[in-house]
């Protein structure tokens, strides 16, 4: 196996510059985003973000990689057992090992909410329940309302991709998927269904990182 080669973190800075341009991948290096829920969709949003050289990642997950949530998850075999927090973080470092990404092995609950968003500019729901789903939203809509919270509801399956969208609720919540497309027996969750919401996902939190800070 070859060593892995020695990167600098300015060198990973010019690249950034060089395809973003200096003021955009200034704004993406001080954002600071928490991805709470590391599965098919929390583990797509943190790929792409990472790799387009977000600063601050918060990773929340207090769950375990299953070989179950290889079909779907940014996940290797020799991840299966490890905590999702800290499997994603290692594969985040070895993207760009300048991140600063902090993690919380944890369930978020009514009770730790206010505790574990109370420093975040962004959240991305990434949930798997419906019950999860609407707690992680009424808390943030209730106790941060100036929070920016990107949410995701309905890709199941493999139906059509264009039915995939993002639609605003507020000034400050955007709901991304069909709204509907429920898993059942032979319409499971698969990767490109779920991929292309995540994407959604990670593509409204970079054009809101982008505008707010232009003060648009």
């Amino acid at each position: 196996m070859k060593p892995k080669a020695v990167i600098q973190q300015a060198q990973i800075d010019a690249a950034l510059r060089e395809r973003h341009s200096p003021a955009v991948q200034k704004k993406l290096d001080t954002a600071r985003v928490a991805i709470a829920g590391l599965g098919g969709l929390g583990s797509h949003v943190a790929f792409a973000l990472a790799r387009i050289g977000v600063g601050h990642l918060h990773l929340i997950d207090f769950d375990r990689v299953d070989i179950a949530n290889l079909n779907r998850q940014q996940y290797l075999l020799h991840h299966v057992g490890m905590f999702k927090t800290d499997a994603l973080k290692e594969e985040l470092l070895d993207i760009n090992p300048y991140l600063d990404i902090h993690t919380d092995c944890i369930r978020v609950t009514e009770e730790n909410l206010l505790e574990l968003f109370a420093q975040e500019d962004i959240v991305c729901e990434a949930f798997d329940t419906p019950e999860a789903k609407a707690m992680l939203a009424n808390g943030i809509l209730e106790s941060f309302p100036n929070t920016f919270l990107v949410a995701a509801s309905g890709m199941a399956g493999y139906g059509d991709s264009n039915r995939i969208q993002t639609r605003r609720i507020t000034d400050h919540f955007y709901l991304c998927g069909d709204g509907s497309a429920e898993p059942g027996p032979g319409y499971g969750l698969m990767a490109p269904r779920v991929i292309l919401c995540a994407a959604h996902q990670a593509n409204l939190i970079v054009q809101y990182i982008c505008k707010v800070q232009k003060g648009e």
